[in-house]
Order: C-alpha cells, then structure tokens, then sequence
C-alpha cells in the first residue's frame, strides 16, 4: 500500500495472507460489502486486490465507535476524516473501482440493501457485541451470492470482556444454525465460511 494512506491502527497485517487464498474460491469480483471500516485499511485492501474493475464495494460505518473506540476516547471525527482521504485516494489510483460509502448502522445498511444485486463477499467487522453480530450475520447472509465468502473478524479476541461482548458467542450460533449452508473455509483470528446452498 501507498505510503500516502493515513492509518494510525493496524488491526488488519496478518489478514492478507489469509484473504489472498479466498480470491480463487470466490463467485465473483463485481461486488463486496464490508461492515466496519473504521480509517479503511480493509477497504483498501479489497480494493487494490480482490475488487475488479467495474466492480463495488459498499462500505459501511456509523463513524461514531463500538463501544470499545468509545472507551478508549478513538476521535471518531478524525477516524472518519482518515477514512476519506484514505477512499480519494484509492478512487484517483482505481478509477474503474467504486466504493460506496454508507454512513449508518449496520442494520440499516442491510436492510435497504435487501432485493438488490447479491455479494461475493461480505466482511463483519462493525460492532462487536453477540447480539448486533448475530443480527448482521443474519440479516447478510440472503445477500450473499452462493459459494460467496462470508468473513467474521475477532472471532478469537483476546479482550476479557463479558461473552456477550464478544463476538464468538454469535458466530457460533450463527455457524451452528446455518451449519446445513455453509461450510468453514478458515478457522482462526476470523472464522470465515463459504455459502453452500
């Protein structure tokens, strides 16, 4: 990546070496979703190397922190600010690559997306408690494609905190429940499955 991005986190370096091995398994390359962008290094990165030309990736954030961003006093102001120069940047280098960028929560995002164009692949990295995880692995599955790749992040988030403020409790039971669906493809940091049916 460019040096000219301005990232001051960098919760994403083990990653693309895990995610380089999904490109091949992928249905497609027209259409991605991530939510959770936070600055956009993972946005980035699915741009430069996954996304095709022509192809979208709607990006989705409230921009105001998960409750761990406001517990450490992240100024989500200049997070969101960092993430803009970050996309400008990315748009001028791949104009033929479109980021949308949604600024709202995750289940509104889904759910007005519900009836459009399906995804190849869909990253859950916004918030980070059991319920809302659940709830945005529920309601982005129908939107993925079949064989389309589905992403967890922080399965194995070693913070000590209360299970429902993790997000293992919901991957679990989402896995579980699907189990008939789906089937794991990576198993470690990110519990990431591919749509089977």
């Amino acid at each position: 990546m460019t040096n000219d991005y301005k990232f001051t986190q960098d919760w994403f370096h083990w990653a693309p070496e895990v995610w380089g091995k999904l490109i091949p398994l992928l249905p497609g390359r027209e259409r991605m979703l991530e939510l959770g962008a936070y600055e956009g290094r993972s946005t980035a990165w699915i741009v430069e190397h996954m996304l095709e030309d022509d192809g979208v990736l709607v990006s989705v954030d409230t921009w105001q922190g998960a409750e761990e961003h406001v517990a450490s006093g992240d100024d989500m102001g200049e997070v969101e600010k960092n993430f803009d120069h970050n996309i400008k940047l990315l748009t001028e280098k791949y104009e033929e690559r479109t980021v949308l960028k949604l600024k709202r929560t995750s289940y509104d995002a889904l759910t007005s997306c519900a009836g459009g164009p399906s995804f190849d692949f869909i990253y859950i990295d916004a918030s980070h408690t059991a319920p809302d995880v659940l709830t945005d692995a529920c309601l982005a599955w129908p939107l993925l494609k079949d064989k389309g790749i589905m992403v967890f992040d922080d399965y194995l988030w070693g913070d000590i905190r209360d299970i429902l403020h993790r997000p293992k409790l919901a991957i679990d039971a989402f896995v579980n429940i699907f189990s008939e669906q789906l089937k794991p493809v990576h198993l470690g940091y990110q519990y990431i499955v591919r749509k089977e049916k």
